[in-house]
């Protein structure tokens, strides 16, 4: 399924979409993948899947310990889009969450083409900036490949507009500066960040950082046209003793989160 039409989708119904992430790979591949399915069962209706990076700048401890992990447990390139191909078979758009390094380590041309021939509907490069992004954006565009780039409530105007063209699917809006995880209260900034957006784009505006309740999904569902969580399914994970607990924890958070971007 394609991002455009379940955005659409979800505007029609009322609500904001619910994008889930986790890391490809924790605790095992299958149990990834079983923790995915458990998510799109429970009501996220767009799942990011990590590519699992040595050097993760922009996430905080949560999502760093399973990454960690997951590396440690050898997980690869092509295991990210096994998970990626498993997921989109359960008719939700799956797309990958990449820093930059290790889709130019397996080469731009490659990685779109085999994500799109592993059904995925897009990619998220969060330390990828669209002046840096050519060859990105070319091999992403051959193959109809949504190209997915983040705002933060300290881009420029001219920043915004520049990013904003370079994105495919959605825009990325940041709640926040700093890293991800969960926190009390959703940053100040990020309904003043999507207003500005909306001046400069009619794509939908989707915000992450911090989510991790169904009251704040629904406070953001508010003002935006999607709402990310990532570091509260993380924890469930990680919080999990074994896999089968972790993909229930998973459902249960998803759950309410669904009925939290419903209520706004």
């Amino acid at each position: 399924m394609r991002l455009d039409e379940t955005f659409a989708k979800a505007a029609a119904d009322g609500r904001a979409v619910l994008v889930g992430y986790l890391p490809a790979g924790y605790p095992t591949v299958p149990g990834a993948i079983d923790a995915f399915r458990a998510m799109v069962d429970a009501g996220v209706d767009v799942v990011e899947v990590g590519l699992p990076y040595s050097d993760p700048l922009m996430d905080g401890p949560v999502i760093q310990h399973a990454v960690d992990a997951a590396l440690a447990a050898g997980t690869t390139t092509p295991d990210v889009l096994r998970t990626v191909e498993a997921v989109a078979a359960e008719g939700v758009p799956a797309l990958v969450m990449s820093y930059w390094n290790p889709i130019l380590r397996y080469g731009p041309d490659r990685f779109a083409h085999d994500l799109a021939a592993a059904g995925g509907a897009g990619a998220i490069t969060p330390d990828l900036i669209p002046d840096e992004a050519a060859d990105w954006l070319t091999a992403a565009r051959a193959v109809s490949i949504d190209t997915v780039f983040l705002v933060a409530p300290s881009s420029t105007d001219a920043r915004l507009a520049l990013t904003v063209d370079a994105c495919r699917g959605f825009v990325y809006a940041a709640s926040t500066m700093g890293v991800t995880g969960t926190r009390d209260q959703v940053g100040e900034a990020a309904e003043a960040l999507v207003a500005r957006l909306r001046k400069v784009t009619r794509l939908p505006v989707s915000v992450g950082l911090g989510v991790s309740s169904a009251a704040q999904a629904a406070e953001v569902a508010e003002f935006a046209d999607g709402v990310i969580v990532g570091s509260a399914f993380v924890r469930k994970m990680i919080e999990a003793p074994d896999v089968a607990t972790a993909a229930s924890g998973v459902a249960t958070l998803a759950a309410e989160l669904a009925k939290g971007v419903r209520r706004s």
